[in-house]
Protein backbone atom coordinates (compact mmCIF):
# COMPACT_ATOMS: atom_id res chain seq x y z
CA UNK A 1 0.00 0.00 0.00
CA UNK A 2 1.43 3.50 -0.86
CA UNK A 3 0.33 6.79 1.02
CA UNK A 4 2.20 8.79 -1.30
CA UNK A 5 -0.27 11.02 -3.52
CA UNK A 6 0.41 12.97 -6.52
CA UNK A 7 0.88 16.79 -6.24
CA UNK A 8 1.82 17.25 -9.57
CA UNK A 9 3.67 15.45 -12.70
CA UNK A 10 7.18 16.27 -10.94
CA UNK A 11 6.64 15.77 -6.84
CA UNK A 12 4.78 13.26 -5.17
CA UNK A 13 4.03 13.53 -1.50
CA UNK A 14 3.12 11.81 1.50
CA UNK A 15 -0.53 12.32 2.67
CA UNK A 16 0.06 13.05 6.14
CA UNK A 17 -2.20 13.66 9.11
CA UNK A 18 -2.61 15.93 12.05
CA UNK A 19 -4.00 15.05 15.67
CA UNK A 20 -7.65 16.47 14.88
CA UNK A 21 -8.22 14.55 11.81
CA UNK A 22 -8.42 11.43 14.53
CA UNK A 23 -10.10 10.30 17.09
CA UNK A 24 -10.29 7.43 19.91
CA UNK A 25 -12.73 4.89 19.80
CA UNK A 26 -14.37 2.96 22.79
CA UNK A 27 -14.26 -0.71 22.81
CA UNK A 28 -16.56 -3.60 24.60
CA UNK A 29 -14.97 -2.88 27.79
CA UNK A 30 -14.56 0.00 30.14
CA UNK A 31 -13.51 1.09 32.98
CA UNK A 32 -13.18 3.10 36.38
CA UNK A 33 -10.85 6.54 36.06
CA UNK A 34 -9.87 5.21 39.68
CA UNK A 35 -8.11 1.85 38.34
CA UNK A 36 -6.24 3.98 35.66
CA UNK A 37 -2.46 4.42 36.34
CA UNK A 38 -0.64 7.34 34.57
CA UNK A 39 2.72 6.54 36.20
CA UNK A 40 5.53 7.02 33.87
CA UNK A 41 9.35 5.90 33.75
CA UNK A 42 12.20 7.39 31.90
CA UNK A 43 15.66 5.63 32.73
CA UNK A 44 15.58 5.16 36.50
CA UNK A 45 13.46 8.37 37.35
CA UNK A 46 9.51 7.83 37.68
CA UNK A 47 6.76 10.23 37.78
CA UNK A 48 3.00 10.11 38.16
CA UNK A 49 1.85 11.42 35.14
CA UNK A 50 3.10 11.69 31.74
CA UNK A 51 3.87 15.22 31.62
CA UNK A 52 7.44 17.12 30.54
CA UNK A 53 6.61 21.17 31.18
CA UNK A 54 8.50 22.60 28.03
CA UNK A 55 11.62 24.65 28.67
CA UNK A 56 10.08 27.65 27.34
CA UNK A 57 11.09 31.12 29.54
CA UNK A 58 7.19 31.66 29.68
CA UNK A 59 6.21 28.39 30.96
CA UNK A 60 8.78 27.43 33.24
CA UNK A 61 11.09 28.89 36.02
CA UNK A 62 12.72 27.19 38.65
CA UNK A 63 9.65 27.76 40.53
CA UNK A 64 7.33 26.35 38.26
CA UNK A 65 9.56 23.42 37.83
CA UNK A 66 9.79 22.41 41.52
CA UNK A 67 5.93 22.73 41.34
CA UNK A 68 5.59 20.63 38.07
CA UNK A 69 7.88 18.29 39.98
CA UNK A 70 6.14 18.20 43.39
CA UNK A 71 2.54 17.53 41.40
CA UNK A 72 4.21 14.61 39.45
CA UNK A 73 5.77 15.79 36.09
CA UNK A 74 9.00 17.06 35.56
CA UNK A 75 9.98 20.81 34.58
CA UNK A 76 12.48 21.40 32.08
CA UNK A 77 14.48 24.85 32.41
CA UNK A 78 15.89 26.95 29.28
CA UNK A 79 19.17 27.20 30.14
CA UNK A 80 19.67 29.50 27.41
CA UNK A 81 16.34 32.17 29.00
CA UNK A 82 16.28 34.96 30.84
CA UNK A 83 16.81 32.63 34.21
CA UNK A 84 20.60 32.29 33.33
CA UNK A 85 20.80 35.70 31.37
CA UNK A 86 19.52 37.83 34.25
CA UNK A 87 20.35 37.75 38.26
CA UNK A 88 16.35 38.96 39.08
CA UNK A 89 14.53 38.41 35.58
CA UNK A 90 11.21 39.59 37.13
CA UNK A 91 11.53 43.09 35.55
CA UNK A 92 12.68 41.65 32.41
CA UNK A 93 9.23 39.43 32.69
CA UNK A 94 7.31 41.87 33.57
CA UNK A 95 8.35 44.30 30.73
CA UNK A 96 7.62 41.27 28.19
CA UNK A 97 3.79 40.85 29.39
CA UNK A 98 3.07 44.41 28.79
CA UNK A 99 4.53 45.09 25.37
CA UNK A 100 1.74 45.90 22.88
CA UNK A 101 -0.87 43.53 23.12
CA UNK A 102 -0.55 41.92 19.44
CA UNK A 103 1.27 38.74 17.59
CA UNK A 104 3.02 40.07 14.56
CA UNK A 105 5.24 43.22 15.64
CA UNK A 106 8.54 44.06 14.42
CA UNK A 107 8.70 46.21 17.34
CA UNK A 108 7.96 43.82 19.97
CA UNK A 109 10.69 40.94 18.18
CA UNK A 110 13.33 44.03 18.17
CA UNK A 111 12.58 44.14 21.79
CA UNK A 112 12.75 40.89 22.22
CA UNK A 113 16.29 40.36 20.31
CA UNK A 114 17.34 43.10 22.57
CA UNK A 115 16.32 41.66 25.94
CA UNK A 116 18.02 37.73 25.05
CA UNK A 117 20.84 39.00 24.19
CA UNK A 118 22.25 39.92 27.38
CA UNK A 119 25.34 36.98 27.47
CA UNK A 120 24.25 33.60 29.06
CA UNK A 121 26.28 33.47 32.72
CA UNK A 122 27.77 30.20 33.56
CA UNK A 123 27.11 30.83 37.45
CA UNK A 124 23.30 31.62 37.03
CA UNK A 125 23.23 28.20 35.41
CA UNK A 126 24.30 26.49 38.56
CA UNK A 127 22.27 28.52 40.80
CA UNK A 128 19.08 27.93 39.08
CA UNK A 129 19.47 24.11 38.84
CA UNK A 130 20.50 23.83 42.67
CA UNK A 131 17.42 25.72 43.27
CA UNK A 132 15.63 23.14 41.69
CA UNK A 133 17.32 20.56 43.30
CA UNK A 134 17.25 21.76 47.00
CA UNK A 135 13.42 21.45 46.35
CA UNK A 136 13.77 17.69 46.30
CA UNK A 137 12.17 17.31 42.82
CA UNK A 138 14.40 15.89 39.36
CA UNK A 139 16.17 18.57 37.91
CA UNK A 140 16.77 18.88 34.17
CA UNK A 141 17.79 21.29 32.03
CA UNK A 142 17.95 22.33 28.17
CA UNK A 143 20.26 23.61 25.64
CA UNK A 144 20.18 23.65 22.31
CA UNK A 145 22.72 22.11 20.43
CA UNK A 146 24.19 25.15 19.09
CA UNK A 147 25.46 26.14 22.84
CA UNK A 148 25.38 22.54 23.76
CA UNK A 149 29.20 22.21 23.69
CA UNK A 150 29.48 25.43 25.45
CA UNK A 151 27.71 24.83 28.60
CA UNK A 152 26.84 21.06 29.07
CA UNK A 153 29.76 20.65 31.36
CA UNK A 154 28.76 23.27 33.45
CA UNK A 155 25.31 21.97 33.35
CA UNK A 156 26.16 18.02 34.30
CA UNK A 157 28.80 19.66 36.90
CA UNK A 158 25.51 21.05 38.78
CA UNK A 159 23.87 18.06 39.25
CA UNK A 160 21.18 17.56 36.52
CA UNK A 161 19.31 14.58 36.51
CA UNK A 162 18.15 14.73 33.14
CA UNK A 163 19.63 16.50 30.20
CA UNK A 164 17.76 17.68 27.30
CA UNK A 165 18.72 18.92 24.10
CA UNK A 166 15.95 20.83 22.13
CA UNK A 167 16.10 22.65 18.95
CA UNK A 168 13.66 23.59 15.86
CA UNK A 169 15.47 20.08 13.98
CA UNK A 170 17.97 18.00 15.29
CA UNK A 171 19.47 15.62 13.42
CA UNK A 172 22.37 12.14 14.25
CA UNK A 173 24.32 13.62 11.47
CA UNK A 174 24.87 17.71 11.10
CA UNK A 175 27.02 18.94 8.30
CA UNK A 176 29.20 21.74 8.30
CA UNK A 177 31.79 23.04 6.40
CA UNK A 178 32.95 25.70 9.11
CA UNK A 179 31.94 24.67 12.38
CA UNK A 180 32.48 21.87 14.53
CA UNK A 181 29.23 19.77 14.51
CA UNK A 182 28.07 18.40 18.29
CA UNK A 183 29.17 14.50 17.72
CA UNK A 184 25.42 13.34 19.12
CA UNK A 185 26.85 9.64 19.53
CA UNK A 186 29.82 10.63 21.06
CA UNK A 187 28.26 13.20 22.90
CA UNK A 188 25.89 11.28 24.86
CA UNK A 189 28.17 8.06 25.43
CA UNK A 190 30.65 9.97 27.29
CA UNK A 191 27.98 11.62 29.36
CA UNK A 192 26.41 10.29 32.52
CA UNK A 193 23.30 11.26 33.09
CA UNK A 194 20.16 10.48 30.45
CA UNK A 195 19.77 12.48 27.23
CA UNK A 196 16.43 14.00 25.76
CA UNK A 197 16.73 15.35 21.98
CA UNK A 198 14.78 16.76 19.13
CA UNK A 199 12.75 17.97 17.45
CA UNK A 200 12.54 15.10 15.26
CA UNK A 201 9.70 14.56 12.69
CA UNK A 202 9.91 11.30 10.39
CA UNK A 203 10.87 7.58 10.74
CA UNK A 204 14.74 7.63 9.27
CA UNK A 205 15.77 10.41 11.15
CA UNK A 206 14.20 9.41 14.19
CA UNK A 207 16.06 5.73 14.16
CA UNK A 208 19.14 7.50 13.69
CA UNK A 209 18.77 9.91 17.20
CA UNK A 210 17.99 6.47 18.60
CA UNK A 211 20.96 4.84 17.46
CA UNK A 212 22.98 8.04 19.35
CA UNK A 213 21.95 6.52 22.87
CA UNK A 214 18.90 9.14 23.81
CA UNK A 215 16.81 7.93 26.20
CA UNK A 216 14.16 9.81 24.80
CA UNK A 217 13.49 11.85 21.52
CA UNK A 218 10.80 14.97 21.20
CA UNK A 219 8.81 14.96 18.45
CA UNK A 220 8.02 17.95 16.48
CA UNK A 221 9.85 21.18 16.26
CA UNK A 222 9.10 22.58 19.78
CA UNK A 223 7.74 26.65 19.82
CA UNK A 224 3.77 24.94 19.46
CA UNK A 225 1.45 28.39 19.42
CA UNK A 226 4.83 30.56 19.55
CA UNK A 227 6.41 28.79 16.62
CA UNK A 228 5.96 30.28 12.75
CA UNK A 229 8.48 27.55 11.45
CA UNK A 230 6.25 26.82 8.72
CA UNK A 231 5.08 29.76 7.70
CA UNK A 232 8.74 30.95 7.57
CA UNK A 233 10.76 28.06 6.61
CA UNK A 234 7.56 25.86 4.98
CA UNK A 235 8.57 23.11 7.85
CA UNK A 236 6.11 21.19 9.30
CA UNK A 237 4.84 17.54 9.98
CA UNK A 238 1.44 16.89 10.93
CA UNK A 239 1.53 15.48 14.23
CA UNK A 240 -0.54 12.21 14.47
CA UNK A 241 1.48 11.14 11.48
CA UNK A 242 4.66 12.65 13.23
CA UNK A 243 3.97 10.59 16.65
CA UNK A 244 2.79 7.29 14.56
CA UNK A 245 6.04 7.02 12.35
CA UNK A 246 8.54 7.35 15.05
CA UNK A 247 6.39 5.15 17.61
CA UNK A 248 7.68 2.62 14.70
CA UNK A 249 10.83 3.62 14.59
CA UNK A 250 11.22 3.32 18.58
CA UNK A 251 9.50 -0.39 17.37
CA UNK A 252 12.04 -1.65 15.35
CA UNK A 253 15.36 -0.11 17.31
CA UNK A 254 13.98 -2.37 20.21
CA UNK A 255 14.36 -4.95 17.94
CA UNK A 256 18.04 -3.73 16.28
CA UNK A 257 19.33 -3.10 19.77
CA UNK A 258 17.67 -6.51 21.47
CA UNK A 259 15.15 -4.91 23.39
CA UNK A 260 16.35 -0.91 24.27
CA UNK A 261 13.18 1.27 24.64
CA UNK A 262 13.77 4.58 23.78
CA UNK A 263 10.68 7.17 24.54
CA UNK A 264 8.81 8.95 22.46
CA UNK A 265 7.63 12.44 23.66
CA UNK A 266 5.43 14.66 21.69
CA UNK A 267 6.52 18.06 21.64
CA UNK A 268 3.41 20.81 20.40
CA UNK A 269 0.39 20.44 18.76
CA UNK A 270 -1.11 19.32 22.19
CA UNK A 271 -3.24 22.74 23.12
CA UNK A 272 -6.10 20.93 24.81
CA UNK A 273 -6.53 17.63 26.92
CA UNK A 274 -8.10 16.00 23.35
CA UNK A 275 -4.62 16.73 21.70
CA UNK A 276 -2.74 15.05 24.69
CA UNK A 277 -5.03 12.26 24.95
CA UNK A 278 -4.23 11.57 20.90
CA UNK A 279 -0.98 12.34 21.24
CA UNK A 280 -0.68 9.43 23.71
CA UNK A 281 -3.03 6.84 21.47
CA UNK A 282 -0.87 7.56 18.40
CA UNK A 283 1.97 5.94 20.32
CA UNK A 284 3.77 8.79 22.73
CA UNK A 285 4.96 7.98 25.88
CA UNK A 286 4.77 11.39 27.38
CA UNK A 287 3.85 15.16 26.06
CA UNK A 288 5.56 18.28 26.32
CA UNK A 289 3.78 20.75 27.35
CA UNK A 290 4.05 24.25 26.38
CA UNK A 291 1.37 26.54 25.30
CA UNK A 292 -1.23 24.35 27.98
CA UNK A 293 0.98 25.18 31.12
CA UNK A 294 1.48 28.78 30.01
CA UNK A 295 -1.79 29.20 31.17
CA UNK A 296 -1.12 28.48 34.85
CA UNK A 297 -2.01 31.28 36.82
CA UNK A 298 1.99 30.90 37.90
CA UNK A 299 3.41 30.65 34.40
CA UNK A 300 6.09 33.44 34.01
CA UNK A 301 4.46 34.42 30.99
CA UNK A 302 1.74 36.03 32.56
CA UNK A 303 -1.08 34.51 29.87
CA UNK A 304 1.53 35.42 27.45
CA UNK A 305 3.58 32.26 25.75
CA UNK A 306 7.02 32.61 23.50
CA UNK A 307 9.88 30.55 22.64
CA UNK A 308 13.42 31.15 22.18
CA UNK A 309 12.72 31.25 18.34
CA UNK A 310 10.89 34.54 18.93
CA UNK A 311 14.28 35.77 19.97
CA UNK A 312 16.80 34.74 17.65
CA UNK A 313 19.17 37.16 16.69
CA UNK A 314 19.13 36.56 12.62
CA UNK A 315 15.78 35.00 11.73
CA UNK A 316 13.51 35.17 14.55
CA UNK A 317 10.55 32.65 14.02
CA UNK A 318 7.99 32.99 16.54
CA UNK A 319 5.39 34.62 17.66
CA UNK A 320 4.70 35.98 21.35
CA UNK A 321 1.02 34.76 21.85
CA UNK A 322 -1.69 35.63 23.68
CA UNK A 323 -2.76 32.34 25.50
CA UNK A 324 -4.51 33.48 28.44
CA UNK A 325 -4.71 32.56 31.93
CA UNK A 326 -6.90 29.19 33.36
CA UNK A 327 -6.47 28.05 36.51
CA UNK A 328 -3.87 27.22 38.91
CA UNK A 329 -1.00 24.67 37.83
CA UNK A 330 -2.45 22.33 39.82
CA UNK A 331 -6.52 22.67 38.96
CA UNK A 332 -4.96 23.19 35.50
CA UNK A 333 -3.13 19.53 35.51
CA UNK A 334 -5.24 17.46 38.23
CA UNK A 335 -8.95 19.58 38.53
CA UNK A 336 -11.06 19.77 39.41
CA UNK A 337 -12.21 22.37 36.85
CA UNK A 338 -14.98 24.66 36.14
CA UNK A 339 -13.78 24.69 32.58
CA UNK A 340 -15.47 22.94 29.44
CA UNK A 341 -12.79 23.41 26.41
CA UNK A 342 -10.53 21.06 27.34
CA UNK A 343 -7.83 23.34 29.05
CA UNK A 344 -7.58 22.24 32.84
CA UNK A 345 -7.95 18.97 35.04
CA UNK A 346 -5.53 17.86 32.05
CA UNK A 347 -5.00 14.20 33.46
CA UNK A 348 -8.58 13.85 34.63
CA UNK A 349 -9.61 13.92 31.19
CA UNK A 350 -6.77 11.67 30.12
CA UNK A 351 -7.79 9.13 32.97
CA UNK A 352 -11.47 9.64 31.68
CA UNK A 353 -10.42 8.72 28.31
CA UNK A 354 -8.35 5.73 29.11
CA UNK A 355 -11.06 4.38 30.99
CA UNK A 356 -13.46 5.01 28.73
CA UNK A 357 -12.03 3.33 25.97
CA UNK A 358 -11.07 0.41 28.53
CA UNK A 359 -7.13 1.08 29.33
CA UNK A 360 -5.86 0.97 32.86
CA UNK A 361 -1.90 1.26 31.54
CA UNK A 362 -0.51 4.37 29.35
CA UNK A 363 1.13 1.32 27.06
CA UNK A 364 -1.74 -0.56 26.67
CA UNK A 365 -3.26 2.43 25.98
CA UNK A 366 -0.53 3.06 22.65
CA UNK A 367 -2.62 0.50 20.81
CA UNK A 368 -6.42 2.10 20.95
CA UNK A 369 -8.56 2.23 17.91
CA UNK A 370 -8.63 4.89 16.52
CA UNK A 371 -10.77 6.69 13.33
CA UNK A 372 -10.13 9.23 10.90
CA UNK A 373 -12.77 12.12 10.92
CA UNK A 374 -15.05 12.39 7.43
CA UNK A 375 -14.71 16.46 7.73
CA UNK A 376 -10.84 15.71 7.41
CA UNK A 377 -9.96 16.77 4.22
CA UNK A 378 -6.30 16.74 4.22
Amino acid sequence: MTYEVEIGRGKRGRHAMPLDAVSIVPTRRTRDPEDVSLDWQIDAFKFSMPVIGAPMDSVMSPATAIQLGKLGGMGVLNLEGLWTRYEDPQPVLEEIAALEAKSFSPENTARLQQLYSAPIQPELISARLEEIRAAGVVVAGALTPQRTQEFYKTVVDAGVDMFVIRGTTVSAQHVSETKEPLDLKKFIYELDVPVIVGGVAGYTPALHLMRTGAAGVLVGFGGGASSTTRRALGIRVPMATAISDIAEARRDYMDESGGRYVHVIADGGTGNSGDIVKALGMGADAVMLGTTLARAEEAPGKGWHWGLEAAHPDFPRGDRTHVGTVAPMEQLLLGPSSHTNGTANLMGALRRAMASTGYTELKDFQKVEVYISETYTG
